[in-house]
C-alpha cells in the first residue's frame, strides 16, 4: 500500500527561492531508494508559508529505511557541508511531517 510522506514547512516568503534552490540542487538524491516512488516540492500559490514536500513510499518500511540510510544523511547537507565548508543558515522556521495512505481517488490521465 503507497504511504505518502508529507514535510510541510514553514519558509518565510523572502526564504522561498532559496528553499527552491536547496532542493533543485539535491535532485534525485532519492530517487534510486528501494520503495521510492516519487516527489514533489509544493510551493504556495497564496499568502501561505507553508511550502509541501511529498513523497511517495511502496510501504512505511521503505521509508523508515531511507531515513537512516546514508543517502538520506548525504542528501540532506547542503551543498557547501558536501564540499567540505559550513552549514548554511535554515530557510526554514518550522515543519512537521504529516503520514497518509491512499484512501480513494481516480486514475487521471497517464
Amino acid at each position: 500500500m503507497t504511504v505518502i510522506k508529507i514535510n510541510a514547512i514553514t519558509v518565510p516568503s523572502e526564504n522561498g527561492d532559496e528553499l527552491a534552490h536547496r532542493f533543485a540542487a539535491r535532485a534525485g538524491a532519492v530517487d534510486g531508494s528501494e520503495g521510492f516512488e516519487g516527489f514533489e516540492l509544493l510551493k504556495p500559490t497564496d499568502d501561505r508559508e507553508q511550502w509541501l514536500v511529498v513523497t511517495r513510499w511502496r510501504d512505511e518500511e521503505s521509508f523508515q529505511a531511507w531515513l537512516q540510510s546514508p543517502a538520506f544523511a548525504h542528501g540532506h547537507r547542503s551543498e557547501s557541508e558536501r564540499a567540505g565548508g559550513e552549514e548554511p543558515k535554515p530557510v526554514a522556521s518550522h515543519s512537521e511531517l504529516w503520514s497518509y495512505t491512499v484512501a480513494g481517488g481516480s486514475p487521471g490521465h497517464a
